[in-house]
């Protein structure tokens, strides 16, 4: 299946691909740049439901930190 895309930038995915797919409008994809090919992937709706509030009570400078350990771990080869 051919599709072209819009001088800005846009793409139209067919209709029975939305369908299939459960794509609506406001509907998530993922793309996935795999060097030679660029891979559309569907984001269920469900599961960005499921992770809403997962990092309730973290705040970015506990995420930093976190890194930064994560880090010096990776460095000294524990």
């Amino acid at each position: 299946m051919t599709i072209t895309v819009s001088a800005r930038g846009q793409m139209v995915i067919p209709a029975s691909i939305r369908k299939r797919y459960g794509l609506r409008q406001k509907s998530t994809v993922e793309l996935l740049d795999l060097g030679k090919e660029v891979v559309i992937i569907p984001i269920p709706e469900k599961s960005l439901l499921k992770s809403r509030g997962m990092l309730k009570g973290v705040s970015t400078n506990d995420l930093i930190m976190e890194r930064r350990n994560l880090r010096k771990r990776e460095h000294s080869g524990d």
